[in-house]
């Protein structure tokens, strides 16, 4: 695994509670390019090796929920906390929402939570009162490198004033105006989609938050809306290999943070068309073999059609390190802690999961928060932002 770099002002994350019940606040010194890549592995290690079955297979998961200060949504951070879960995923809100639901769930956790949002072209996808950027379809032609790492890094800064610490995005997919993925996609061609994903996520990582790209191994050429059932991707494995796997290729080769996997049926990959995100071959062999890749696995919303069938153990037991919006989270966290039991899935492996995420959480520092106070929407807007806008555009 490449060498991985943390920006200036980096903070450690929140440890488990010690004996006393009081909680342990681990947190280096202020760093500025130095590896931490030994340190992050201790921190695991040790953390890990403190938790029970249970709230290990609590890290696993990431429900979703709206982005909304009501006292429901708040007492609910409260459950997570105590359940120990690993993050949360936010929906549609505002600012002020999206920031109170993070505070909330810092507030109640003991290991910090990823707080993780859909941005594949920016928080104005589920917050109202956000920069607007446009989608990436509809991007010029002649954006490059830069303005592409100057819109990511913005949406970084965007990300930090609300406490978000995970960008599900960019998008990977392939459009060949056939597919479902429409205006989602860079486009058509392999390497522009691939430079532009890359440079836009070495924006967003900068910002010491996760980006995420999505949805391996490709959806693209697929017709098929896997809400509501699995896709099949219907090609050669010479032309994945060319088309689909090329930019997931270059993210795993630049060491970029996190890979979600589509509910998506790969027969060239696996004769037996299990969707991806249950399919060891495409997550252990392909995705983690193959490609290299050695960041986070991030399964797509657990409930959605397209997995219909199948428990999230299934997934853990396939490869994957995170399972998203699952139906049911306690009920898919006693799922996960039944597969244990029953020897499904070794404890070795639920720890293996476990030691990755805390990991990133450690070397990204969850989106660390810049300031304890909930931003409005003109604090959140920038002209920064509203140049880059107009330059995307152009």
């Amino acid at each position: 695994m490449r060498v991985l770099w943390v920006v200036a002002a980096i903070v450690l994350l929140a440890g488990c509670r010690k004996d006393s019940g009081e909680r342990s606040q681990a947190r280096p010194a202020p760093v500025e390019k130095q590896d931490l890549t030994a340190e992050a592995r201790h921190w695991a290690d040790s953390v890990a090796a403190r938790m029970s079955v249970e709230r290990k297979a609590a890290q696993l998961f990431l429900p979703a929920l709206y982005a909304s200060a009501d006292p429901w949504t708040l007492r609910l951070m409260g459950e997570y906390g105590r359940m120990g879960v690993g993050g949360i995923v936010l929906l549609k809100g505002d600012c002020r929402g999206a920031r109170a639901v993070a505070d909330s769930l810092y507030e109640a956790s003991e290991v910090r939570p990823f707080v993780a949002i859909d941005a594949e072209w920016g928080l104005a996808m589920r917050l109202a009162d956000t920069p607007r950027f446009p989608a990436n379809g509809r991007i010029s032609k002649r954006a490059g490198d830069q303005l592409m790492f100057d819109y990511g890094r913005e949406l970084g800064r965007e990300c930090r004033r609300l406490g978000i610490g995970m960008v599900l995005g960019p998008v990977l997919d392939l459009d060949n105006g056939q597919g479902f993925i429409g205006m989602r996609s860079f486009g058509d061609d392999p390497k522009r989609t691939a430079d532009l994903a890359v440079a836009y996520a070495r924006g967003i990582e900068s910002n010491g938050l996760v980006s995420v790209a999505k949805h391996f191994p490709g959806h693209g050429s697929v017709r098929q809306d896997s809400h509501s059932r699995a896709g099949v991707i219907a090609r050669s494995l010479h032309e994945m290999d060319s088309l689909d796997l090329y930019p997931f290729r270059r993210w795993a080769a630049e060491g970029l943070g996190a890979v979600m996997v589509g509910h998506l049926a790969v027969p060239s990959v696996d004769p037996d068309m299990l969707p991806a995100a249950v399919s060891r071959t495409v997550i252990t062999d392909l995705l983690r073999g193959d490609l290299g890749f050695r960041g986070l696995v991030l399964t797509d919303a657990f409930n959605m059609g397209g997995v219909e069938g199948y428990g999230s153990e299934a997934a853990v037991i396939a490869g994957a390190d995170m399972i998203v919006a699952p139906k049911d989270t306690k009920a898919e966290i006693g799922r996960v802690i039944a597969a244990v039991a029953d020897g499904r899935l070794p404890e070795r492996q639920l720890t293996d999961r476990v030691r990755r995420i805390l990991f990133y959480k450690y070397l990204y520092a969850s989106g660390n928060p810049d300031e304890a106070v909930s931003p409005t929407a003109a604090e959140i807007s920038s002209p920064e932002a509203d140049s880059i806008s107009r330059m995307l555009g152009i």
